[in-house]
């Protein structure tokens, strides 16, 4: 049974940063491109940031420089480090694997003062 558990959103004020963990099971991490989704209300989902399995990345213009995404294939954890958070990246956050097309529940990152 695949899983994919999200972790580390909540409220944080503009300038803020938070770190998003994504826990893997039932998958061959090490092999599998991973990557980070948002969808805000009323708006479609977002690819946010992707890495390869060989830790290549690739970024949304709108959070290029502001986000980093990783991975510890020993853990089988992605994650996404988010700095200098802004209003408009509150959304519910995803992670999917894209080689085995599953996602997680989500998580929610609501950035307010």
């Amino acid at each position: 049974q695949v899983q994919l558990v999200e972790s580390g959103g909540g409220l944080v004020q503009p300038g803020g940063s938070l770190r998003l963990s994504c826990a893997a099971s039932g998958i061959i991490f090490s092999i599998n491109t991973m990557g980070w989704y948002r969808q805000a209300p009323g708006k479609q989902r977002e690819l946010v940031a992707v890495i390869t399995s060989g830790g290549s990345t690739n970024y949304a213009p709108s959070v290029r420089g502001r986000f980093t995404i990783s991975r510890d294939n020993a853990e089988s954890t992605v994650y996404l480090g988010m700095h200098s958070l802004k209003p408009e990246d509150t959304a519910v956050y995803y992670c999917r694997s894209l080689t085995s097309d599953y996602w997680g529940q989500g998580t929610q990152v609501t950035v307010s003062s």
